[in-house]
């Protein structure tokens, strides 16, 4: 793929159904960045079904002058990306539709803790990430002003892992993947993995833990003591 550098590539990837297309900027082992002249696309390798020159490229794109993040001067990877987000106003697209505006808080083992001004705190499998888009630093969600932005952090400790922060919030009412659907929410009564128990509106509900790929608390527990800080 180093040897497509500069050019222009059309690529596909799991869970999106149509390809990306930009100039192939940076390769390593498990990331590859694009750029289509709008945004830099941050793309773990894992989710790569196929790259290939983009057959129908009719003109040129600009290089960028300016990058996200300060990553050209070492080989770039996943989490050096990752940690180099954090705190910055970024896209995070999961799968189908699921696309969630914010910002990275904390970084743990194999996922991390992302706050957005729709789901406040959601901790966000690693592995099922599918590309990661920053924006300028002077933007912000939904043209908020920084100043009613508000870091609500979860009552909830941070794990090491994704496994151990899922057993965590055995009891509570969780919504796992956004709701996309009403067998993912509800409370969460059982954690042994890789078995999930979740008590929904209608019933119970067995999950498998390796395809939760969001989990966010949407209801404060009587008693919760949370103080909010400025980003």
């Amino acid at each position: 793929m180093t040897l497509w550098i500069d050019r222009q590539v059309e690529l596909k990837l799991s869970g999106i159904q149509l390809p990306l297309k930009g100039v192939l900027l940076e390769v390593s082992s498990d990331l590859i960045v694009i750029y289509n002249e709008f945004h830099f696309y941050y793309i773990p390798t894992i989710h790569l079904q196929y790259l290939k020159l983009d057959p129908y490229a009719s003109s040129s794109i600009d290089p960028p002058t300016e990058y996200p993040f300060d990553l050209q001067s070492t080989p770039i990877s996943y989490r050096k990306m990752l940690m180099s987000a954090k705190g910055m106003f970024v896209e995070i697209y999961i799968t189908g539709n699921q696309s969630v505006h914010g910002y990275l808080t904390h970084i743990m083992n194999d996922y991390f803790a992302f706050h957005s001004p729709v789901f406040h705190t959601i901790f966000i499998s690693m592995k099922h990430v599918k590309y990661v888009v920053p924006y300028h630093p002077n933007t912000t969600p939904y043209s908020m002003k920084i100043e009613n932005f508000l870091l609500q952090p979860s009552q909830v400790t941070f794990s090491r892992t994704f496994e151990q922060q899922i057993k965590k919030l055995e009891s509570m009412f969780v919504v796992f993947d956004l709701g996309e659907n009403s067998s993912k929410i509800g409370v969460l009564h059982s954690a042994d993995h890789p078995f999930l128990e979740l008590h929904t509106a209608t019933g119970k509900t067995i999950l498998h833990s390796e395809h939760v790929k969001t989990i966010h608390l949407p209801a404060v527990r009587k008693g919760d003591n949370f103080a909010g800080r400025m980003l």
